[in-house]
């Protein structure tokens, strides 16, 4: 327990914990949690911890601007349905590499039931590396999520039939890309198949295996060289998975981070109506397949995220970092520059 946070504006010591603690259930690549928070007298901090970036997977931390867009938009949402409204800036201080965004708490704002769903979605949320049903996705649902990217200045893309044997390749390609790499594969064993009493890290008993270890429509192998046991009949990955990508028309540090917020808000909106999500990162990974990624889907914009949705079992939460460990407290306000980039509505 952090004995030192104060009040916050109109939050009490006891809701900034619960605020913080919903923004920190957000992913990350390899559950690395590559955030940090500073609370001051008035505000909320969101900063990457690239101590926690991983150099061979990430080397420009387009994934650490992912994941720490997710956990701002968990901690908008977490305010947000305290009837508390905010005022949040993005990339406030040139100078400060590493400060993303600081969210003010000010003001009163009524949470709508749209507000409510998705924040219980937020624990409700896991990435579900097994096989999912052969239920297709109603068109309503595909709409309220792109819906959602939009809100976050982002678009979501399904692939169509046509286009599945072209990302099968891709993902097959940048799958070897990666095997071959030393460097990758270090630094995927280290954070993945961790036992019991981790904090971080992709646990063990969170791994995705496939009937055949070549089909890469599915999860990577978190179990750390175990053999995959045969699948009964009914329960090998889905045939026909809806794959989505979550981009940006451009490729910059704010576009990375405003697609980290639409990323989870998708999550999010698709997890409050009972769906299941997973990720197949590997061929936006890879720099030569993203450019193929990206020529599959016009050329126009930037492939940030892909996402597996469909209708499976429930999934195990991963681990999470202490507060103690993700929080730190100033006690004097802080004046920021004026060359930031508002949310207004936030």
């Amino acid at each position: 327990m952090i004995n030192d946070v104060l009040p916050l504006g109109a939050l009490t010591e006891e809701e900034v914990r619960g605020v913080i603690l919903a923004a920190t259930a957000a992913p990350s690549l390899h559950n690395s949690q590559p955030w940090h928070f500073r609370c001051t007298a008035t505000t909320i901090e969101v900063r990457a911890d690239l101590s926690r970036a991983l150099p061979a997977t990430d080397p420009d931390h387009r994934e650490v601007m992912l994941a720490c867009g997710a956990a701002l938009l968990n901690l908008r949402l977490a305010i947000r349905v305290l009837s508390v409204g905010t005022d949040v800036r993005l990339f406030p201080e040139a100078s400060d590499h590493n400060l993303l965004a600081v969210v003010r708490p000010i003001g009163f704002s009524r949470a709508t039931r749209s507000d409510d769903r998705l924040f219980r979605a937020i624990f409700e949320r896991h990435t579900n590396r097994r096989p999912f049903l052969d239920e297709p996705v109603p068109d309503a649902l595909l709409g309220d999520m792109r819906s959602a990217a939009r809100l976050e200045h982002a678009w979501m893309a399904v692939i169509a039939p046509n286009q599945q044997s072209d990302l099968r390749r891709l993902l097959s390609r940048a799958h070897r890309t990666q095997e071959g790499d030393p460097r990758f594969v270090v630094e995927f064993e280290e954070w993945t198949g961790r036992g019991k009493g981790a904090d971080d890290g992709v646990p063990r008993k969170s791994a995705g295996w496939s009937p055949e270890y070549n089909d890469l429509w599915v999860m990577r192998d978190f179990g750390k060289g175990e053999q995959p046991q045969p699948r009964p009949p009914g329960k090998c990955f889905e045939s026909d998975p809806m794959v989505a990508v979550i981009g940006t028309f451009h490729d910059l540090r704010l576009d990375q981070l405003q697609a980290g917020q639409a990323m989870q808000r998708v999550l999010l909106t698709a997890t409050a109506q009972g769906l299941a999500t997973s990720f197949l990162s590997q061929v936006i990974e890879v720099p030569d397949t993203r450019a193929s990624l990206r020529h599959l889907l016009g050329g126009a914009t930037w492939p940030q995220a892909i996402l597996r949705i469909g209708y499976g079992t429930p999934a195990m939460p991963t681990p999470r970092r202490s507060i103690d460990e993700v929080l730190s407290v100033e006690r004097c306000a802080r004046r920021y520059g004026a060359d930031d980039n508002p949310i207004s509505g936030a």
